[in-house]
């Protein structure tokens, strides 16, 4: 028992200090782009992107080069689904969420395809280089088609803003500030790693069921913060719109590290439990987004329903687990 408690406090510690550096990370490496004149849409459409799914993404690499795939695996369609049922019901429970015409007409639609690419690459069971190369390509196309519809505006947006306080500091200090920010994380991921293995070792279960539950919930809850904060200051949109782009970075980025990283097999529940679980989350934001202007809304009625998919969840995780 008392090994366990040491492994959950380790677990902690790693949390907390990967959250802090993903924030330094972001810091600095804004600080550094805008000093060598860096467009800051790019900055915002990029780097803060990109930022806000360092946990996963560090996660993911460090776990991958250990050889537990599954726990990347795990994270990243783990994180999905918490961000839609657990973020997202969360959030409409305390305030009702609007969908902008903006995110219908442009991201809801690559939330789908990438959904859609995910299935396919984990239909057959297995994750190998080409998954992995395949994710890898979508995402650079994703980028690319940010930087170029957005990317020539001269001002950052003000939810950007509100993401992330840009300071003014010299390149010197932004690269420093940068550097220590990424041996944080690359330490803080590695004992996160290093507890979740030895939990799921301690307690007999899957490094899967880890990834997909303490993990998974572990690195959402930056999302769930943003969402919470943004609401309250009357900015619903950014909440979903924050959703909706981790998830998409979730697929294309932190998925295809394993596959390319350390190429495995993955047992069919992967596919027919937790991507369908997935699946059926997307579709409901989908579903929830259609109609007519007042009702494209996340209600309370709604968000108690995906937070119940959510927890009706983690309950056939765990009834999973204790069987086997």
């Amino acid at each position: 028992m008392l090994d366990i408690l040491l492994l959950c406090a380790a677990m902690l510690v790693g949390f907390l200090i990967l959250f802090k550096s993903a924030d330094e990370f972001v810091v600095g490496s804004i600080a550094t782009a805008k000093n060598i004149s860096v467009s800051p849409m790019i900055i915002g459409l990029t780097i803060v992107a990109l930022g806000t799914s360092a946990p996963e993404i560090f996660v993911a690499i460090t776990s991958s080069l250990q050889g537990e795939a599954h726990l990347a695996v795990g994270n990243a369609i783990g994180s999905n689904i918490a961000n839609v049922g657990m973020v997202l019901g969360i959030t409409a429970l305390i305030i009702p969420l609007r969908f902008k015409v903006e995110l219908l007409r442009e991201d809801i639609p690559i939330l789908i395809f990438v959904t859609v690419c995910c299935g396919i690459a984990l239909v057959d069971f297995k994750l190998d280089i080409w998954d992995g190369l395949l994710l890898f390509f979508g995402l650079a196309l994703f980028l690319w088609r940010l930087v170029s519809e957005k990317g020539k505006s001269s001002e950052i947006p003000p939810e950007i803003e509100e993401l992330v306080e840009i300071p003014e500091i010299t390149t010197k200090q932004g690269v420093i500030r940068l550097i220590i920010s990424l041996l944080f994380l690359l330490a803080s991921a590695e004992l996160l790693v290093w507890s979740a293995i030895n939990i799921a070792q301690s307690l007999g279960v899957s490094e899967l069921v880890i990834g997909l539950t303490i993990i998974a919930v572990g690195t959402s809850l930056p999302e769930l913060m943003v969402s919470l904060a943004s609401s309250l200051k009357g900015q619903t949109d950014l909440a979903i719109g924050n959703i909706v782009g981790s998830n998409i970075f979730n697929i294309l980025a932190v998925l295809s590290i394993p596959c390319i990283l350390a190429p495995t097999e993955v047992g069919p529940q992967v596919f027919w439990r937790d991507y369908l679980v997935m699946l059926l989350l997307t579709a409901a934001l989908i579903f929830f987004a259609v109609g007519k202007n007042k009702e494209r809304k996340i209600s309370r009625i709604k968000g108690a329903l995906l937070l119940a998919i959510w927890l009706g969840y983690l309950i056939t995780l765990y009834n999973t687990a204790i069987a086997s």
